[in-house]
């Protein structure tokens, strides 16, 4: 009887919706004010970072190989220890300088390929290590010569569902652009139907951030919106935009299918900040979640949905990344009107 009762009482969380066609929505960009966004930039780029920055997937380090990056200019080696933790230092031996990405990891030590120079992840010979954090999603490095803030003991990692509760699944992608037309990009929600119209339907924000005194309690950007799965069948949700620091945006989905899933986006600068030419890493955490009980079908299945979820972030970026580096483009010649 109780398993007939939850037939009767599921609800699809699919709706069916048209839609206005592209060229009739109702215009934007009265609403995107530049000095709206430059302001939630600003804030978002005067909280503090620690000097951290996320360098990949969690998944990416794997035991008994070298994991190679590059953070601001600087190459970065991680790897795990024999009893999986993470480690990190510069990326050149200190012996001739080979390349320790390309070297060894053997019962949990680095061993340099060109000379059999081991290194345990403490300091020698004027190499130092790093300070790293796994939060099983995401690692993250700290770099203070990078930064140049006061360092922190740990990350600003966002809140998300609880371990074993989700699916998660990390895309990276690179542009000719800085940290912040990535995140400007993301605090900018009035392009989505227009510019992505293959993947959201009826966006509208419904609260803007206020600033002000006491704008960090509440900066966040309310968004009413419908993803498109296919056609004209959507999920409608209500979603909040926040920036817990410069580099990063998280969209936590409120209310509506899929509550309380959130995207984090990362920018990762690349290149140093005196560079002509900036390169930036989007690195992209999708931990999907759901209270409806056919979800542990979807955690059962996470290998299979990963691909799936990292190709639906990358046809966003493919867009959003040419928005970033357009931004990028005019501010660096003098032509931004922002």
């Amino acid at each position: 009887m109780g398993e007939r009762a939850d037939r009767a009482r599921w609800t699809s969380p699919l709706r069916r919706r048209r839609g206005p066609a592209w060229a009739e929505q109702t215009p934007t960009w009265r609403a995107a004010r530049p000095a709206l966004i430059a302001d939630a930039l600003k804030r978002a780029s005067a909280r503090p970072s620690g000097n951290w920055f996320v360098a990949g997937a969690s998944r990416d380090v794997r035991p008994g190989r070298p994991c190679g990056r590059t953070v601001g200019g600087v190459e970065v080696v991680l790897w795990r220890s024999e009893s999986g933790d993470l480690r990190a230092g510069p990326g050149a031996c200190p012996h001739l300088g080979a390349p320790l990405r390309k070297s060894r990891v053997v019962c949990g030590t680095l061993v340099c390929h060109w000379h059999g120079l081991a290194l345990d992840g403490g300091a020698f010979a004027g190499w130092q290590p790093y300070p790293v954090h796994d939060d099983g999603v995401l690692v993250w490095v700290r770099l203070d010569a990078v930064g140049g803030e006061e360092p922190s003991e740990r990350p600003v990692v966002p809140a998300r569902p609880a371990p074993g509760t989700g699916v998660d699944a990390v895309f990276t992608a690179a542009g000719r652009c800085e940290p912040q037309d990535v995140v400007a990009n993301r605090l900018d929600p009035w392009h989505g139907s227009w510019f992505h119209p293959y993947s959201f339907v009826d966006l509208t924000v419904v609260r803007e951030p206020q600033g002000g005194e006491g704008a960090d309690e509440d900066d966040a950007f309310v968004v009413d919106v419908s993803f498109r799965v296919a056609g004209r069948l959507v999920v409608p949700v209500r979603a909040e935009f926040t920036a817990p620091e410069p580099r990063t945006v998280v969209m936590r989905i409120t209310d509506g299918e899929g509550a309380p899933s959130v995207v984090e986006t990362h920018a990762t600068p690349l290149t140093a900040a005196d560079t002509d030419r900036p390169r930036t890493a989007v690195i992209e955490a999708v931990v999907a979640a759901s209270e409806r009980r056919g979800f542990a079908l979807a955690r059962a299945a996470a290998p299979v949905l990963r691909p799936l979820m990292r190709g639906t972030a990358g046809r966003l970026w493919r867009d959003d990344l040419a928005y970033a580096e357009r931004r990028w483009e005019l501010r660096s010649t003098g032509r931004f009107p922002g």
